[in-house]
Order: C-alpha cells, then sequence, then structure tokens
C-alpha cells in the first residue's frame, strides 16, 4: 500500500522519527534549517501532511489557491498562533496540536526565570566568567526574596497552576491569578490563590509577575508601557507564553530607568531576532525558547503529533484536532 507522504520542518527526536518513517513516506529537515515561506508553500501543494513547529509561520499568502494535496497540519506545540486558521480551514486541511505533556517543563523553566532574575543568577554568571569578580562582600549584587513573595498569574491553565503549585508549596509564594472565565475551584482551594478583578489589580500587588497566556489579536501587547509602570519597583516579569504578548520597546525602557528589578524571558517578538537594546541590559534573564526544551518532553509532543497523524489517516477520532 501507499503510504502518505509527510513532511517534517525541523528537527525532532531520533525515536519518533523512526517511529514516522515507519509508517509513513517522510521526508526529514536533517540540517534543521528553517523552511522559507516558498518551501512551505510547496509542501502544502505536494504532501498529504506537514509537521511544524511553533518557528514556522504560516499565513494566509501561505496556502495554496490551487494544486493542494495537504489536508493535515500538525503541529509540533501546543500553540498555534503561528498558523493562520481560516485559511487552513477554508483549505480543507485539518489542524492539531499537542497540549498538556509540556506543562511540567514549561512551568520548571518559568521557575527558573523567577528564580534567576530573583537572584541575578545570569548577571552573576557573567561577571565569575568574565575574571572580574574580586570576592565576596556584604553589599555585592543584593537581589530579591524569592520565599513568601506574592506571584502575580497572567492566565491561569494547565502550566500556571503547575508553576502555582511549584511556587506555592516549594517557596511558600502567595498565588494571585487574572483569568477571565471561571477557575477550577478545588486548584483554588488547594493553592490558597486570590483573584483578581483586572490585569491592573493583579500587577499593582505582584513581586512576581507570570504570562500565561496564548498568543492572539487579544492579547497582543497585552503588556504594555501603562501596565508595566503599574509594577513594583523590585518586581519582576517573567515570560513563557508568546513574545509578542509583552511591547518590547515598553519592557526595555522600563528596564533601562531601573522602574522595575528585572525579567526573564524565554519568547520575543520576531524571535529568533531578539532587540539589540534588550540584549545590552544587565537586570534581563535572556533564554532562547526553552520551554519545552527536556528530552522526555519533546519526544512526548511528537508522540502526540503523531497520533493525530495515524487516527486523521485511518479515519478515526483526532485526539488533539484545533479546527
Amino acid at each position: 500500500m501507499k503510504k502518505n507522504k509527510v513532511l517534517i520542518t525541523r528537527k525532532w527526536p531520533q525515536s519518533v522519527e523512526k517511529k514516522l518513517q515507519s509508517l509513513f513516506d517522510v521526508t526529514l529537515n536533517i540540517d534543521d534549517k528553517p523552511l522559507t515561506q516558498q518551501a512551505l508553500r510547496n509542501a502544502l501543494e505536494n504532501y498529504d501532511a506537514v509537521c511544524p513547529a511553533v518557528c514556522d509561520s504560516l499565513p494566509a499568502s501561505v496556502f495554496p489557491d490551487s494544486n493542494q494535496r495537504c489536508k493535515i497540519i500538525a503541529n509540533f506545540g501546543v500553540g498555534f498562533n503561528h498558523i493562520n486558521l481560516p485559511a487552513a480551514q477554508q483549505s480543507g486541511i485539518t489542524v492539531t496540536n499537542t497540549p498538556g505533556v509540556l506543562t511540567e517543563s514549561t512551568a520548571d523553566l518559568a521557575m527558573t526565570l523567577l528564580l534567576m532574575s530573583a537572584r541575578r543568577a545570569a548577571e552573576g554568571d557573567r561577571l565569575v566568567r568574565s575574571g572580574d569578580w574580586q570576592g565576596w562582600s556584604p553589599s555585592h549584587m543584593m537581589s530579591s526574596d524569592v520565599s513568601g513573595a506574592t506571584l502575580g498569574l497572567i492566565g491561569f491553565g494547565r502550566i500556571a497552576q503547575a508553576m502555582a503549585r511549584k511556587a506555592h508549596f516549594g517557596f511558600g509564594m502567595k498565588i494571585l491569578y487574572f483569568k477571565p472565565s471561571p477557575a477550577d475551584q478545588n486548584v483554588v482551594k488547594k493553592l490558597q490563590a486570590i483573584q483578581c478583578p483586572t490585569i491592573e489589580d493583579l500587577i499593582k500587588e505582584s513581586d512576581f509577575v507570570s504570562l500565561h497566556c496564548p498568543g492572539n489579536k487579544n492579547t497582543y501587547h497585552l503588556i504594555n508601557e501603562q501596565n508595566l509602570k503599574l509594577m513594583k519597583p523590585g518586581a519582576h516579569l517573567i515570560n513563557t507564553s508568546r513574545g509578542d504578548v509583552v511591547d518590547t520597546q515598553a519592557l526595555t525602557n522600563v528596564l533601562q530607568n531601573k522602574q522595575i528589578a528585572g525579567a526573564g524571558l524565554d519568547v520575543y517578538e520576531g524571535e529568533p531576532n531578539v532587540d539589540p537594546a534588550l540584549i545590552a541590559l544587565e537586570n534581563v534573564v535572556l533564554l532562547p525558547h526553552l520551554g519545552s526544551a527536556t528530552l522526555s518532553t519533546r519526544t512526548a509532543m511528537g508522540e502526540k503529533a503523531l497520533k493525530n497523524l495515524v487516527a486523521f489517516f485511518n479515519k478515526h477520532p483526532i485526539p488533539d484536532k484545533v479546527i
């Protein structure tokens, strides 16, 4: 029987790639280089399935007007704001994602950023490596307390709740959250979490503000100059959601002017390009989108994408269908 033709746009964990090859006629990205927009358009014309990642932008212009072969986009990742869903739907393409399996690793990374920003860890690492460290001093590189501090979560989904659990039970942090829709009250009660009526109320009360909202037109620059100026002078902003949720220029300005203590970022507007002004700052931790970057998590993400493909081509219910 002729196998369905599948394109994997970036390098996946080897164990998953081998399983894909056993089931499909697979084209792998051996060099792991990003595909151009034209290459993605060609893929939609020539493959039965395309498996992109967050780094692959699929705007409406990528979807062919005719001669389209692709029937499913099995996204490697939970977020899908890089895919123009209306264009995919108009083209009759099913879109899937990989929710649930990256919760703990991303929450761990958010806590890593929080701790690094609070304790100026990246700055200290650079100082030691430079050879300029002059030894211990009672007043050297004093930083922010984490234990007992207040963590404000914008968004209260799986990842935010996992971070809240680690922060509350691991560091005794007080948990605030903002969520437009009702939250699971069993979770709220267990964490002794307090719902804030507005984002502004949450920002004013928090020592650490962590972002856990999807990237879309409603959250674009949700954290802007006005909101950043509401933060406490000693507060830190943590972002593991999507880069464009934060107005980069506004964040750079408040960090430059020491209006907040620091920030920890794993995502950026227009990544992999990062604003040079942001890079020049000492009071910001910059990581290269590592949220789900553990071997077990990335393998589980690949396995989910694989299950979605198998279900689709066997005409079974699709586990993680977006549209």
